[in-house]
């Protein structure tokens, strides 16, 4: 548990306050990755979803079985880079961009996704 949490207390004991980052509390190596790969799965659902597309129709656009967009749909990250998370947003006929900038010196640098 990250060690930045706030403890407070509540009528069943004594609760952690997260931080804004899941992975980061979970104690996962790489938090900011982490949480891009599931703001892409995110939107990748989002769009499966909006598109009303079966999981078969969903797997035959990104090139993979219909266990991997079930896995995908239920929000399982292992086996996907982001690199092919990109790709399967670009299948679903979606502009990536990509924007690097310097950071504010107050924090540590990030990695993070922002869907429209």
């Amino acid at each position: 548990m990250s060690s930045k949490g706030k403890k407070i207390r509540h009528d069943r004991g004594q609760v952690t306050e997260g931080s804004a980052n899941v992975f980061a509390d979970l104690g996962f190596k790489r938090p900011d990755e982490e949480r891009a790969k599931a703001d892409l799965v995110r939107a990748i659902r989002r769009i499966v979803r909006r598109r009303k597309l079966t999981q078969v129709q969903a797997a035959s656009l990104l090139g993979v079985n219909q266990p991997k967009v079930s896995a995908l749909m239920r929000g399982n990250l292992v086996g996907f880079s982001t690199d092919r998370l990109i790709r399967f947003l670009k299948a679903l006929d979606c502009d990536v961009d990509i924007v690097i900038k310097p950071k504010p010196a107050r924090r540590p640098a990030r990695v993070q996704v922002r869907a429209a």
